[in-house]
C-alpha cells in the first residue's frame, strides 16, 4: 500500500485498486481509520481525537490531490506523495 504522506506520527496510505467509495487510510500507532475523500466521513475504524483532527485538517487542505491519487491508484499507478501537515 503506497504511502501518501507522514506527519506527527500519522501515516496516510492508499491501496491500489481499492473498493468504493474513494477513500484513504490513516494510521497512528496500532490504530487505523478509513476516511471518504469527498466528505471526509469516517468509513471504518478510529484514531485518538487529536490524531483524527490532524488528519481531517490535512485532508481538507489536500482533497483535490487525494482525488487525483485515488484515480491513479484505482488504475494501478503510483499515487505519488502529498505534502505533510506542518
Amino acid at each position: 500500500m503506497p504511502e501518501l504522506s507522514r506527519f506527527y506520527g500519522i501515516v496516510v496510505k492508499m491501496y491500489f485498486g481499492d473498493h468504493l467509495p474513494p477513500h484513504f487510510h490513516a494510521e497512528y500507532g496500532a490504530q487505523e481509520v478509513l476516511l471518504q475523500i469527498d466528505t471526509l466521513a469516517v468509513i471504518a475504524g478510529r484514531l485518538p481525537p487529536r490524531a483524527t483532527g490532524l488528519v481531517m485538517e490535512w485532508a481538507s487542505l489536500h482533497q483535490s490531490e487525494l482525488r487525483e491519487a485515488w484515480e491513479k491508484a484505482k488504475n494501478m499507478q503510483a499515487p505519488g506523495k502529498i505534502e505533510p501537515l506542518r
